[in-house]
């Protein structure tokens, strides 16, 4: 049955107050400007609360080179439903100085990691 055959459909992957993660992943990114930063590669969770923590950015490149990856702390991303995308208050250039990695070389999500990138963006730990 395809999904628009199944009305039921939309409530599995979303309903008011929630999105199943594999239509998050994709979702475009855009700062207060309306420029497009980038795409949600993945989210990391906490594993005992099940909080999402960061919105993994995917950012430049093309076709994978160049690409690179930057943790954003959850809390300062805003779902807006007319751009169908997040929506965040930073700039390019605060994001390209912002702590990031390549593929192959992601980082130790430990407790300093995670002062570095809510320091970043002035937020405490």
């Amino acid at each position: 049955m395809a999904i628009l055959d199944d009305p039921n459909a939309l409530a599995r992957d979303e309903t008011h107050d929630l999105i199943s993660s594999e239509k998050v992943d994709g979702t475009a990114v855009y700062n207060r400007d309306s420029e497009r930063l980038g795409t949600i590669h993945h989210f990391m969770v906490g594993k005992r609360d099940g909080k999402v923590r960061y919105a993994v950015l995917s950012f430049g490149g093309l076709f994978g080179i160049g690409e690179r990856f930057h943790p954003l702390p959850w809390d300062i991303l805003t779902y807006d439903t007319d751009k169908g995308g997040y929506v965040v208050d930073l700039s390019k250039e605060i994001l390209q100085g912002a702590p990031s990695f390549e593929r192959g070389s992601e980082p130790t999500y430990d407790a300093d990691y995670g002062q570095r990138i809510h320091g970043h963006y002035g937020l405490t730990y």
